[in-house]
């Protein structure tokens, strides 16, 4: 096991109970010393689910079910295992989901369909599904509300610690809650989600708005984060509704009004999941926020961004504590997107370094090298496309020789 995180929390956080909703954890025999690697979170018929997706050509059969699942709106249970990603394993991988499905069912009297798996871990060695079949009917039966640690202890493959956040909203004046839980530490450069993360609200909120407001607090979050510039095969996203808290006024679509308070705490929780899946990123000793303006858009500001935060010479600079700005002028010119070099302005801490393409006369180094020092590293840079605003910020984390070792070894 890697050493914990720097930036991991000094203690698991109070979540609010989510009406409607029961979790809970075991090991099953899926990882070796029966570490806790299978999770159920059972939900009230009420519920509506959402859910968004890796788009990658590989996706595991667990991705694929829940896309087709996911439709109806209509949920019941989501299970979840680690240790084995259930990924490049032919029919069987895929029969192994649907047994899943058909346990979880049977044990909750419902359809499969309103069955949601996930998994995580080694790709391509073969589920053991009996383990994970023979547990499933005790999970869900001991399965309590608030069990928040459990849930999230169960989903961790390579993080060094549980990963959670929660928030109370209104909706036209009533209180609504919102919590969830992710993992993620390594293969991380989400597209359209991020390895796995389960949201809840105890609002009552129909499928289809519930669709709208995951895809936009996703943008800002999820889908603004990397570790290694590498897409999982089983990214998953999924925003339940439970229906069973307080009641509220009658929402049927995202637009409504009466959502902006929520909106704006859904966006908080995963932006703050988002934000511990980076600083708990394999190997990291550094946490990196590039913010890039004065873009041609706001999609052309992200792949600038996302362009110096996938740059191994960047992410190893930053980790040597090494004030190397040359490395972000080479990543910002090959993100594929229009600069002005004239104009374009990169700071470091604040430090405003260059100046019509070159660096600025009065540029002293010793300040940003004493940033460099720091845990939190800060990358500011203006396109300087003339009267353009496109504007993004992406968060990442440096490179260095812990996580060649914890991914050198991953298998043994």
């Amino acid at each position: 096991m890697a050493d914990i995180s720097p930036f991991a929390p000094k203690r698991f956080p109070r979540l609010p109970k989510i009406a409607g909703l029961r979790l809970g954890g075991v090991a099953c025999g899926i990882k070796a010393n029966m570490r806790s690697d299978l999770m159920v979170c059972v939900l009230d018929p009420s519920a509506r689910v959402a859910g968004m997706f890796t788009r990658s050509a590989t996706a595991g059969p667990t991705v694929r079910w829940c896309r087709d699942a996911v439709r109806d709106g209509a949920v019941r249970a989501i299970v979840v295992n680690s240790g084995n990603a259930n990924v490049f394993t032919g029919r069987a991988g895929a029969r192994d989901v649907a047994a899943t499905a058909v346990t979880a069912a049977r044990a909750l009297g419902c359809g499969p369909g309103e069955i949601m798996v996930s998994s995580t871990g080694v790709i391509g060695e073969r589920l053991p599904i009996s383990k994970l079949t023979a547990a499933l009917p005790g999970l869900v039966a001991a399965a309590e509300a608030g069990a928040w640690q459990a849930a999230a202890e169960a989903i961790r493959t390579t993080d060094t610690f549980p990963k959670a956040a929660g928030a109370r909203a209104r909706i036209g004046g009533v209180a609504v809650n919102i919590a969830g839980i992710a993992k993620g530490s390594g293969m991380i450069a989400p597209d359209m989600a991020t390895m796995l993360a389960y949201v809840f609200t105890d609002a009552k909120i129909p499928a289809p708005a519930l669709r709208v407001l995951l895809a936009e607090a996703c943008q800002a979050s999820f889908n603004a984060i990397t570790v290694d510039g590498d897409t999982s095969t089983s990214d998953t996203v999924l925003l339940v509704a439970t229906g069973a808290g307080r009641g509220h006024r009658r929402i049927t679509r995202a637009g409504d009004p009466a959502l902006a308070d929520f909106r704006a705490k859904l966006g908080a929780v995963m932006t703050d999941l988002a934000h511990q899946i980076v600083g708990d990123g394999e190997g990291l000793s550094k946490f990196i926020t590039i913010t890039v303006t004065g873009a041609a858009s706001d999609r052309a500001a992200k792949a600038i961004a996302l362009s110096v935060a996938n740059s191994p010479l960047v992410k190893t600079a930053v980790a040597g504590e090494d004030a190397n700005w040359g490395r972000i002028v080479m990543a910002v010119g090959k993100a594929g997107e229009r600069v002005d070099p004239q104009r374009l302005a990169i700071k470091l801490g604040g430090v405003r370094i260059t100046e019509r393409g070159a660096a600025r006369p009065s540029y002293r180094e010793a300040p940003v090298a004493r940033h460099m020092k720091g845990r939190r590293i800060r990358i500011d840079i203006g396109a300087g496309i003339k009267g353009a605003r496109g504007r993004a910020t992406v968060w990442t984390c440096d490179l260095t020789h812990g996580y060649i070792s914890i991914n050198a070894d991953y298998r043994s």
